[in-house]
Protein backbone atom coordinates (compact mmCIF):
# COMPACT_ATOMS: atom_id res chain seq x y z
CA UNK A 1 0.00 0.00 0.00
CA UNK A 2 1.26 3.56 -0.49
CA UNK A 3 1.99 6.10 1.92
CA UNK A 4 -1.64 7.81 0.87
CA UNK A 5 -4.09 4.69 1.61
CA UNK A 6 -1.57 4.10 4.87
CA UNK A 7 -1.91 6.43 6.57
CA UNK A 8 -5.65 7.12 4.93
CA UNK A 9 -6.15 3.58 6.97
CA UNK A 10 -4.38 4.79 10.13
CA UNK A 11 -6.79 7.78 10.22
CA UNK A 12 -9.61 5.32 9.95
CA UNK A 13 -8.01 2.77 12.42
CA UNK A 14 -7.78 5.80 15.37
CA UNK A 15 -11.13 7.13 14.64
CA UNK A 16 -12.82 3.95 14.94
CA UNK A 17 -10.49 1.84 17.03
CA UNK A 18 -11.97 -1.73 17.46
CA UNK A 19 -15.13 -1.27 15.52
CA UNK A 20 -16.57 -2.28 12.24
CA UNK A 21 -15.24 0.48 10.74
CA UNK A 22 -11.15 -0.17 12.07
CA UNK A 23 -9.72 -1.63 8.92
CA UNK A 24 -7.68 -4.22 11.13
CA UNK A 25 -10.34 -4.45 13.76
CA UNK A 26 -8.23 -6.88 16.95
CA UNK A 27 -11.96 -8.40 17.58
CA UNK A 28 -11.23 -10.39 14.04
CA UNK A 29 -8.51 -12.25 15.26
CA UNK A 30 -4.92 -12.11 15.33
CA UNK A 31 -4.57 -13.04 12.09
CA UNK A 32 -6.67 -10.35 10.62
CA UNK A 33 -5.52 -7.67 13.00
CA UNK A 34 -1.78 -8.50 11.77
CA UNK A 35 -2.02 -9.87 8.02
CA UNK A 36 -5.54 -10.78 6.74
CA UNK A 37 -6.42 -7.13 6.68
CA UNK A 38 -4.10 -6.17 3.56
CA UNK A 39 -5.58 -9.64 2.11
CA UNK A 40 -9.04 -9.93 2.92
CA UNK A 41 -12.15 -7.65 1.40
CA UNK A 42 -12.46 -5.37 4.31
CA UNK A 43 -15.50 -4.70 6.02
CA UNK A 44 -18.16 -2.22 3.85
CA UNK A 45 -18.02 0.05 7.33
CA UNK A 46 -14.46 0.87 6.36
CA UNK A 47 -14.51 1.42 3.07
CA UNK A 48 -17.83 4.07 3.67
CA UNK A 49 -15.36 5.72 6.20
CA UNK A 50 -12.63 5.69 4.02
CA UNK A 51 -14.15 7.75 1.60
CA UNK A 52 -15.46 9.83 4.43
CA UNK A 53 -11.61 10.98 5.69
CA UNK A 54 -10.97 11.32 2.16
CA UNK A 55 -11.71 15.24 1.97
CA UNK A 56 -9.43 15.53 5.77
CA UNK A 57 -6.40 14.33 3.74
CA UNK A 58 -5.58 17.23 1.68
CA UNK A 59 -2.37 17.15 3.63
CA UNK A 60 -1.17 14.14 2.30
CA UNK A 61 -1.58 14.99 -1.28
CA UNK A 62 -0.25 18.02 -1.02
CA UNK A 63 2.95 16.60 -0.46
CA UNK A 64 5.39 15.94 -3.14
CA UNK A 65 6.95 12.39 -1.59
CA UNK A 66 3.70 11.26 -1.01
CA UNK A 67 1.96 12.63 -4.62
CA UNK A 68 5.51 10.73 -5.72
CA UNK A 69 5.52 7.38 -4.07
CA UNK A 70 1.82 7.09 -4.67
CA UNK A 71 2.66 7.34 -8.59
CA UNK A 72 5.42 4.59 -8.66
CA UNK A 73 4.32 2.70 -5.61
CA UNK A 74 4.22 -0.47 -7.34
CA UNK A 75 8.12 -0.01 -9.44
CA UNK A 76 9.00 1.22 -6.26
CA UNK A 77 7.49 -1.95 -4.30
CA UNK A 78 8.73 -4.77 -6.30
CA UNK A 79 12.56 -3.02 -5.80
CA UNK A 80 12.82 -2.08 -2.52
CA UNK A 81 10.83 -4.97 -0.92
CA UNK A 82 11.73 -7.88 -2.91
CA UNK A 83 14.20 -7.72 -5.37
CA UNK A 84 17.28 -5.98 -2.63
CA UNK A 85 15.87 -7.93 0.60
CA UNK A 86 16.36 -10.79 -1.00
CA UNK A 87 19.33 -9.99 -3.78
CA UNK A 88 21.61 -8.72 -1.13
CA UNK A 89 22.11 -10.95 1.82
CA UNK A 90 22.20 -14.12 -1.52
CA UNK A 91 24.64 -12.12 -3.18
CA UNK A 92 26.75 -10.72 -0.64
CA UNK A 93 27.07 -13.23 2.24
CA UNK A 94 25.69 -16.96 -0.05
CA UNK A 95 22.56 -16.62 1.93
CA UNK A 96 20.11 -19.14 0.41
CA UNK A 97 17.19 -17.86 -1.41
CA UNK A 98 14.82 -19.44 0.92
CA UNK A 99 16.13 -17.63 4.09
CA UNK A 100 16.46 -14.24 2.15
CA UNK A 101 12.93 -14.85 1.80
CA UNK A 102 11.91 -16.13 5.26
CA UNK A 103 13.72 -13.10 6.87
CA UNK A 104 12.63 -11.00 4.65
CA UNK A 105 8.67 -12.03 4.39
CA UNK A 106 8.05 -13.69 7.68
CA UNK A 107 9.80 -12.81 10.43
CA UNK A 108 8.18 -9.59 10.17
CA UNK A 109 5.16 -10.48 11.15
CA UNK A 110 6.13 -11.09 14.88
CA UNK A 111 3.37 -10.13 17.67
CA UNK A 112 4.80 -6.15 18.62
CA UNK A 113 5.42 -6.26 22.58
CA UNK A 114 6.41 -3.02 24.96
CA UNK A 115 9.92 -3.01 26.15
CA UNK A 116 12.73 -1.43 26.33
CA UNK A 117 15.01 -3.52 23.88
CA UNK A 118 12.61 -3.09 21.03
CA UNK A 119 12.17 0.42 21.98
CA UNK A 120 15.62 0.94 21.59
CA UNK A 121 15.93 -1.16 17.99
CA UNK A 122 12.71 0.93 16.68
CA UNK A 123 14.82 4.30 17.69
CA UNK A 124 12.03 4.95 20.52
CA UNK A 125 8.90 3.88 18.80
CA UNK A 126 8.57 0.57 20.37
CA UNK A 127 5.64 2.03 23.17
CA UNK A 128 2.65 1.17 21.14
CA UNK A 129 0.18 1.25 23.87
CA UNK A 130 1.14 4.91 24.61
CA UNK A 131 0.72 5.46 20.69
CA UNK A 132 -3.06 4.49 21.14
CA UNK A 133 -4.06 6.61 24.32
CA UNK A 134 -2.33 9.38 22.94
CA UNK A 135 -2.33 9.53 18.96
CA UNK A 136 -1.40 12.84 18.92
CA UNK A 137 1.78 13.04 21.16
CA UNK A 138 4.59 13.21 18.76
CA UNK A 139 6.55 11.59 21.26
CA UNK A 140 4.68 8.25 21.20
CA UNK A 141 6.20 7.78 24.56
CA UNK A 142 6.38 9.00 27.83
CA UNK A 143 9.18 10.62 29.26
CA UNK A 144 12.54 8.92 30.33
CA UNK A 145 12.49 6.55 28.20
CA UNK A 146 14.92 6.42 25.46
CA UNK A 147 13.60 7.32 22.44
CA UNK A 148 16.11 8.38 19.52
CA UNK A 149 13.13 9.60 17.13
CA UNK A 150 11.75 12.09 19.71
CA UNK A 151 15.46 13.85 19.94
CA UNK A 152 15.75 14.17 16.31
CA UNK A 153 12.21 15.51 16.08
CA UNK A 154 12.86 18.68 18.81
CA UNK A 155 16.22 19.04 16.46
CA UNK A 156 14.07 19.70 13.43
CA UNK A 157 11.64 21.85 15.81
CA UNK A 158 14.73 23.69 16.42
CA UNK A 159 16.09 24.67 13.36
CA UNK A 160 12.21 25.22 11.99
CA UNK A 161 11.59 21.73 10.38
CA UNK A 162 8.98 20.94 12.73
CA UNK A 163 6.48 22.58 13.93
CA UNK A 164 2.87 22.58 15.75
CA UNK A 165 4.03 19.75 17.89
CA UNK A 166 1.51 18.11 20.32
CA UNK A 167 2.88 16.28 23.58
CA UNK A 168 0.52 14.86 26.43
CA UNK A 169 1.59 16.75 30.20
CA UNK A 170 2.86 14.55 33.04
CA UNK A 171 -0.37 15.37 34.88
CA UNK A 172 -2.64 13.81 31.82
CA UNK A 173 -0.66 10.57 31.45
CA UNK A 174 -0.95 10.14 35.50
CA UNK A 175 -4.79 11.04 35.40
CA UNK A 176 -5.45 8.79 32.56
CA UNK A 177 -2.91 5.58 34.27
CA UNK A 178 -5.00 5.86 36.98
CA UNK A 179 -8.66 6.12 35.50
CA UNK A 180 -7.94 3.27 32.95
CA UNK A 181 -4.54 1.82 34.33
CA UNK A 182 -4.21 -2.15 35.78
CA UNK A 183 -4.04 0.13 39.85
CA UNK A 184 0.15 -0.62 39.21
CA UNK A 185 0.70 2.99 38.40
CA UNK A 186 3.55 4.57 39.99
CA UNK A 187 4.94 0.74 40.98
CA UNK A 188 6.47 0.34 37.64
CA UNK A 189 7.31 2.12 34.56
CA UNK A 190 5.01 1.43 32.59
CA UNK A 191 1.07 1.26 32.85
CA UNK A 192 -0.77 -0.22 30.82
CA UNK A 193 -4.49 0.50 29.96
CA UNK A 194 -6.82 -2.20 30.80
CA UNK A 195 -10.25 -0.85 30.90
CA UNK A 196 -12.72 -1.08 28.10
CA UNK A 197 -13.76 2.36 28.84
CA UNK A 198 -9.94 3.32 27.96
CA UNK A 199 -10.49 1.75 24.22
CA UNK A 200 -13.88 3.39 23.80
CA UNK A 201 -12.34 6.94 23.89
Amino acid sequence: RDIYTWALDHRVHHKYAETVADPHDIRRGFWFAHVGWLVLTPHPAVEDRRIALRPTCADLIADPVVRLQKQFFIPMFALLNIAIPIWVPWYCWNETLVNSFVISFVMRFVKSVENSLVSLAALGEGWHNYHHVFPWDYRTSELGKLNISTGFIDFFAKIGWAYDLKAATTDMISKRAKRCGDGTFGESEEPYPSSEKCHAE
